[in-house]
């Protein structure tokens, strides 16, 4: 057996050994979701049980509901935009994801001044009262899974410049910044129906 025919079945061994190992990095990804949402939910969970025992909940404040309305229409629609990127790079659309990644962003950075803006204009403050560090908490908070969610995107967006690093094939990253978004949106309805609604009914 000459030295060349050693050489491509161990090349070949090698690509087989490669093609079934398996990708566990989408089970990564969900665990780590699920992890955070815990997170959320022990947050959501001390808020709900402060506003159920709490009978002067919130305290007087009253929140204006336009910007926050008009920023949670501005990042679910966001989830939709993001979703066309990842139709376009399974059609091998790369300058379809880079458009489609690049206005989610950003739809993203809007959502963030917006928040900001809002905490300028805001009137009260984190150690005001009980109802206001629950506000800048979760909001805080969840500000800071959208920056999160913007510097994956950034990151697909800069690879997506590498030639062929991205295809209808291989696109993982496409996939892992879209679910990660759709997480952050998904929260920010739970946080936006019980921090800027639920205290409308007291």
């Amino acid at each position: 057996m000459t030295t060349t025919t050693i050489e491509s079945q161990v090349a070949l061994e090698a690509k087989g050994r490669h093609h079934h190992h398996p990708d566990h990095r989408l089970f990564g990804l969900i665990l780590f979701l699920v992890a955070e949402g815990m997170i959320f939910f022990g947050l959501f969970s001390a808020y709900l049980i402060y506003f159920a025992t709490i009978p002067q909940w919130p305290f007087g404040i009253e929140l204006d509901l336009f910007l926050p309305s008009i920023n949670t229409l501005i990042l679910i629609s966001s989830s939709f935009v993001m979703h066309q990127g990842q139709r376009a790079i399974k059609k091998d659309d790369v300058r379809g994801l880079q458009f489609w990644f690049s206005l989610t962003a950003i739809m993203g950075i809007i959502f963030l001044l917006g928040q900001g803006y809002e905490y300028t204009h805001a009137g009260f403050g984190l150690t005001d009262n009980l109802f206001a560090s629950c506000f800048y908490v979760l909001t805080g908070f969840h500000g800071l899974h959208v920056t999160a969610g913007l510097l994956f995107i950034f990151a697909t967006l800069w690879r997506s410049f590498i030639p062929g690093h991205y295809s209808k094939e291989r696109h993982f990253g496409v996939e892992a910044s879209e679910l990660y978004w759709h997480f952050v949106d998904v929260v920010w309805i739970v946080l936006f129906t019980l921090v800027y609604l639920l205290p409308l009914t007291r």
